[in-house]
């Protein structure tokens, strides 16, 4: 165990989009739960350009409990950079990342917490019976498995961001300068000693601000910046239809020599655009290793604005 507990100060950081009707439920939760462990401990909730009255439930809830820290995002910039927004602004030795649509029970934090004091520093909350329809469940089983083989890492559909992570770590995911933030990926990549914890899941009461399109782009995005894989097979591809047209060639050319091909130049024609498709792509995806490189490093643009703060 790092430090007592009359020493330890808990942060829980929930970034919040169309969470109007639940702010004022997830604080007083959050409150109930981790006043168990420690009564210093604060909860930041991030507002990331929610279109609804989520900041004016922020602010009610900032000016009744002097714990509760507001952060209000200048537009909607994406669930994980509101996560760096509240992560930042984090004091705590432990710091709890949770979802605020109540499908992460705060009455599981006090399990998190009893778990990290054994010695871990990232201590994962595995949703073993996820209240989600059948649809959504296949669908993220789906993304994960692909994810993982892409990225050459091993994802797990069950978790998502819902854990206690000691500062250490947090400092570890801050300090990476990735444009594209993913806090899942991040948090698994930076290593330390971590495990998991079983916890219930809460059935979601409104519809999920993730659209399929949204979901799309969410996973290219991370696959693309986490890993070069994709660009990778690129380059295998390129070289696998040279190998079919090396192969195409010969059977073309023992074609032609028997009389089965009548027309002038067909031979040549064909495996020329095989060949040659076969080359430009595999060129283009060794290009593509370095154009997306130096892409991301020249671009220096912020992960967020802050427009408002409130109790910071």
């Amino acid at each position: 165990m790092r430090s007592e507990l009359s020493e330890m100060m808990i942060s829980v950081v929930s970034p919040v989009y169309k969470g109007e009707k639940m702010v004022q439920d997830l604080v007083s939760r959050i409150n109930l739960s981790v006043v168990q462990i420690t009564a210093n401990f604060e909860v930041i909730l991030v507002d990331d350009g929610s279109p609804d009255e989520s900041w004016r439930e922020i602010e009610n809830v900032c000016a009744i409990f002097p714990f509760v820290k507001g952060i209000k995002l200048s537009r909607n910039f994406g669930q994980h950079y509101a996560i760096t927004a509240g992560l930042r602004q984090a004091t705590g030795q432990y710091i709890v990342v949770m979802d605020c649509d109540l499908q992460d029970l705060p009455e599981e934090i006090n399990n998190l917490y009893q778990k990290a004091t054994e010695g871990y520093d990232i201590v994962y909350a595995r949703r073993v019976l996820r209240q989600d329809s059948y649809l959504k469940r296949l669908s993220s089983k789906a993304y994960y498995t692909l994810f993982s083989y892409l990225t050459d890492t091993v994802q797990d559909h069950t978790i998502a961001n819902f854990g206690i992570y000691h500062k250490q770590v947090i400092d570890a995911i801050l300090s990476m300068g990735d444009h594209i933030r993913y806090f899942p990926t991040m948090s698994q990549w930076v290593g330390y000693n971590k495990t998991t914890v079983d916890v219930s899941h809460g059935k979601r009461e409104d519809v999920s601000s993730y659209s399929f399109s949204k979901l799309l782009h969410l996973a290219f995005n991370n696959m693309i910046s986490f890993s070069d894989k994709p660009l990778r097979l690129t380059v295998h591809l390129g070289i696998l239809i040279s190998v079919i047209s090396f192969v195409v060639g010969i059977y073309y050319f023992f074609l032609y020599f028997n009389g089965q091909i009548k027309v002038l130049g067909f031979t040549s024609i064909m495996i020329s655009i095989w060949f040659l498709a076969g080359i430009i792509i595999m060129i283009l995806g060794v290009l593509g290793l370095y154009i997306g490189k130096i892409f991301e490093a020249i671009k220096q643009r912020p992960h967020y604005i802050i427009e408002k703060i409130l109790n910071l």
